[in-house]
């Protein structure tokens, strides 16, 4: 993620009703039923389900309704969603899976796109769906206008309902007293709560899922407002019958040459792995890992250990691994994060119940 890190009832004009009449009959026009037929084929190069791409076939563009013809201010946003969701996986099929559709309307909602845009953005290959010139040049447009119109949406519900927030957390860092305390102070208030993967905060924030987030650094802080709640311990976790394990605590130097995982951020591999070390020296790699139960499985099958905070592993650890306090190294920091622009009054309100009741990590004695 690009940025500094921070490590320590609506009406209906005549002419749209005329136009929709009229996009009803189209609809049930033989040209119509050409598209529905043409699903069930694939033709080389196209998406599945789909015919090859024409912006100029005078049979996929309907002439009664010129009118209607789509410009660049009608953009479907949801369409706008559905070939970003392609684009990230590209795949269809996984892209249908996690927009929970049929693979065949994925397929014809995208083909929509692209002839509203008039331009093909995605081409099916033997290596899976690519991006076409037009896609590779669209794409970080609609991220930013999905983002855009989120944004909008989120400052207009909270100008006209100042009484919602959504407070996102991510694992082994626990919330519920500052919740408790926010929804004390404000009983009509809608207070929500929502888990966030390790590398979903900043995310989170900008596309408006949550309004705060409890988490850990490093985070690039770039638009967000930072406070830190308090430190926690980093402790060292092995398998079970690792050399390391029972011992009352470990150094740098006990591990300098055991791998440790890598993840996808490298500002959270610099971190976690200590890389590089104190001394210069690169930390040794490890298997590249893109989930936390993936990174248990590989060091609890001896493959790797791993720098991990004390609060994922407090009371949690798989019966196959243990953790050790780790010295020498700096606590982390657990935080909370909003957006720096963000006038919502709950959010300011949950700062203050965060500082009184998230003082230390789970288990311990408030401070």
């Amino acid at each position: 993620m690009p940025g500094r890190y921070l490590n320590s009832a609506s009406g209906c004009c005549p002419a749209s009703k005329a136009r929709s009449a009229r996009c009803d009959a189209y609809q049930a026009s033989p040209q119509f039923s050409r598209h529905l037929l043409a699903d069930a084929q694939r033709e080389p190069g196209g998406y599945p389900g789909e015919v090859p791409f024409s912006p100029a076939d005078p049979q996929d563009t309907p002439h009664d309704i010129p009118d209607g013809a789509p410009s660049a201010a009608d953009l479907d946003l949801r369409l706008v969603r559905y070939f970003t969701v392609v684009a990230a996986h590209r795949h269809f099929g996984r892209a249908a899976a996690e927009l929970l559709v049929a693979q065949p309307s994925l397929s014809r909602q995208v083909r929509r796109l692209e002839q509203q845009l008039g331009a093909r953005l995605l081409d099916r290959t033997p290596q899976g769906t690519q991006l076409t010139e037009a896609g590779q040049v669209f794409l970080p447009q609609a991220k930013a206008l999905l983002r855009s119109a989120a944004r909008a949406a989120a400052a207009t519900k909270a100008a006209a309902q100042p009484t919602h927030i959504t407070i996102g957390y991510t694992p082994g860092l626990i919330i519920t007293p500052a919740v408790r305390q926010l929804r004390h102070q404000h009983p009509d208030a809608d207070v929500q709560s929502l888990h966030l993967d390790w590398n979903e905060p900043r995310e989170a924030l900008l596309d408006h899922r949550v309004d705060a987030v409890v988490t850990r650094l490093p985070l690039a802080t770039d638009g967000l407002h930072v406070t830190i709640l308090y430190d926690e311990p980093r402790l060292l976790l092995v398998p079970l019958d690792h050399r390391l394990a029972g011992k009352e605590s470990v150094t740098l130097d006990d591990i300098a040459g055991e791998p440790i995982p890598r993840m996808a951020d490298p500002a959270w591999n610099a971190y976690w792995r200590i890389d590089p070390r104190p001394d210069g020296r690169p930390a040794p790699d490890g298997p590249f890992v893109a989930a936390l139960e993936d990174k248990n499985e590989l060091i609890a099958s001896g493959q790797a250990v791993a720098i991990v905070p004390a609060g994922v592993y407090s009371g949690q650890v798989r019966p196959d691994l243990t953790t050790i306090p780790l010295h020498d190294v700096a606590p982390s920091h657990v935080i909370l994060a909003t957006r720096a622009a963000d006038r919502n009054r709950l959010v300011a309100a949950f700062r203050k119940a965060a500082q009184d009741c998230l003082t230390g990590p789970p288990g311990e004695p408030a401070a």
